[in-house]
């Protein structure tokens, strides 16, 4: 496993910024370990929590960025969805989340190969009126996107080792 580290000093002033700022820290640690690239090689030198820790930063940025049809075409739907994402979330006390991901895996599954292919900018804008049935998707998470990193920060505070180790 990695040795993810964060400075003490880091982690208080992120934390005294809020939640987005305290996760931010965090996942900035456990991306700098592994050079910023995910690869299924790299995620064998991460755990579970770490992991899922990663993939929400993904979800979230990808889904506030350009919705679930952007996270989907940008190649991150198998990441999120054929993934214990979901279950992980419903452990950590996110379950609302966890049930998004379950109705959004079923979509995935339906439409990813459509949304996925190469295509140019106005093809891909096309996409959000092709598939309205991510909407619905969208307008929650972005509806719950704060309470939902207020949660998931909660978690990983309260397991922080899980996720780094903190020096001086």
């Amino acid at each position: 496993m990695k040795d993810v580290v964060i400075t003490d000093e880091v982690l208080r002033t992120a934390a005294q910024e809020g939640a987005d700022a305290f996760l931010d820290a965090v996942i900035s640690a456990i991306d700098a370990s592994i050079n910023s690239e995910l690869t299924s090689e790299t995620m064998g030198e991460l755990n579970a929590n770490q992991i899922t820790l990663l993939a929400y930063s993904i979800l979230r940025e990808e889904v506030m960025d350009g919705g679930f049809i952007l996270l989907i075409h940008n190649g991150y739907g198998g990441f999120i969805f054929l993934n214990p994402f979901g279950r992980m979330m419903r452990s950590w006390g996110v379950d609302e989340l966890a049930t998004l991901v379950n109705k959004g895996r079923k979509l995935f599954a339906k439409y990813h190969e459509d949304i996925e292919r190469e295509c140019d900018d106005d093809t891909f804008m096309q996409m959000f009126e092709e598939f309205p049935c991510f909407d619905d998707l969208d307008d929650s998470f972005v509806e719950n996107e704060e309470e939902w990193t207020s949660k998931i920060a909660s978690y990983v505070d309260e397991h922080l080792d899980d996720f780094v180790r903190i020096v001086e």
